[in-house]
C-alpha cells in the first residue's frame, strides 16, 4: 500500500500524505516517495500546479515515532544519512518548477511545518495548530530551518524555534507564514479558488515568476541584478507566450492557454 495518493486531472496534481493512522508522520519511506513523486510531477508536461495535503485528521504530525525511537540507537553516520534524505526531499519540493499549494488541516508539527514552508502558497483551516516542537525533545529544526526562516522571517523564527510552543492558523497568517485562513469546511473551496487564479496565468510566466522570487530574495540591488532582471523580462516579452499574452490583452480576448483549457 502506498504512503502517498496522487490524483491528476490533466492540469492539477493533488498529492496526499496517506498515513492517517499515524497522522501522516514522516518516515524514511514516505520521505523518499514524496521526493520521487514531486520530482516526477514537476517534469510532467501540461501540469500547472501541485496541491499537497494530508488524509485523515492531520496534515503532518512531524517525525514518525519509530523513526524517533531509532534516533537514540543510530550512529552519527546513520543520523547524518537520515537527515540528509529529509533535507534533499525538502529541496526537491522547494525547487519544483511548478507552484505548490499547501492544504493544511489539523496538526502541522515539526517536519510538517517544513513541508508547508517549501510550498509557494499556504492555505490553512482555522483550527490548525502549528508547532516547531524539536527543542522540547532536546533537538532542533535544522533541516527544515532554512525554509521556515525564509517563510516566516528571522525575528519570528527566533521565538517559535526556541519556545517550541503551539501557534494557531491566525497567528501563522499574522506572521506571514500562512497566506489564507478559512473555515475548516471551506478549505477545498479556498484551494480551488487559488488554483483557478494560477491556471488563468501564462504557464511559463508562472514558472518564471516562481524562479524570480527565489533568485532575487535577499540579492544585493546591484548592477548585476538590474541586468539580470532586464534580461529576464526581455526574454519573456520575446517569447511566444509573452507575445500571445500581450496580443490577447490588447485585442481584449482570452489568451491561447485559456482557450486551450476551456476546449479540453
Amino acid at each position: 500500500m502506498g504512503l502517498l495518493t496522487t490524483e491528476t486531472d490533466g492540469t492539477i496534481a493533488r498529492v496526499w500524505l496517506d498515513r492517517p493512522q499515524v497522522r501522516n508522520a514522516l518516515d524514511a519511506a514516505l520521505i523518499g516517495e514524496l521526493a520521487r513523486s514531486v520530482a516526477a510531477l514537476g517534469a510532467t508536461p501540461g501540469l500547472r500546479a501541485i496541491v499537497l495535503g494530508g488524509r485523515g485528521k492531520a496534515f503532518c504530525a512531524g517525525a514518525d515515532l519509530n523513526s524517533m525511537r531509532a534516533i537514540g540507537t543510530q550512529t552519527w553516520e546513520q543520523n547524518r544519512a537520515d537527515a540528509q534524505a529529509l533535507a534533499d526531499m525538502l529541496w526537491t519540493l522547494y525547487s519544483c518548477p511548478l507552484p505548490l499549494v499547501a492544504r493544511i488541516h489539523g496538526d502541522c508539527y515539526a517536519g510538517g511545518v517544513g513541508l508547508a514552508a517549501v510550498c509557494d502558497v499556504v492555505v490553512a483551516a482555522e483550527r490548525v495548530q502549528f508547532c516547531l516542537s524539536e527543542a522540547r525533545l532536546g533537538l532542533l529544526p535544522a533541516t527544515i530551518g532554512p525554509y521556515v526562516v525564509r517563510a516566516m522571517g528571522e525575528q519570528q523564527a527566533r521565538r517559535w524555534f526556541v519556545t517550541a510552543e503551539r501557534f494557531d492558523a491566525r497567528t501563522a497568517q499574522r506572521i506571514g507564514f500562512v497566506h489564507e485562513v478559512c473555515a475548516d469546511d471551506a478549505i477545498d473551496g479556498a484551494v480551488e479558488a487559488l488554483l483557478a487564479l494560477l491556471v488563468a496565468n501564462g504557464p511559463e510566466a508562472v514558472k518564471a515568476c516562481k524562479r524570480l522570487v527565489k533568485d532575487v530574495a535577499g540579492a544585493p540591488l546591484d548592477a548585476a541584478l538590474r541586468a539580470e532582471t532586464a534580461r529576464r523580462i526581455a526574454d519573456i516579452r520575446a517569447s511566444d507566450e509573452g507575445r500571445e499574452g500581450l496580443a490577447a490583452f490588447l485585442e481584449q480576448r482570452p489568451p491561447a492557454w485559456i482557450r486551450a483549457r476551456d476546449a479540453s
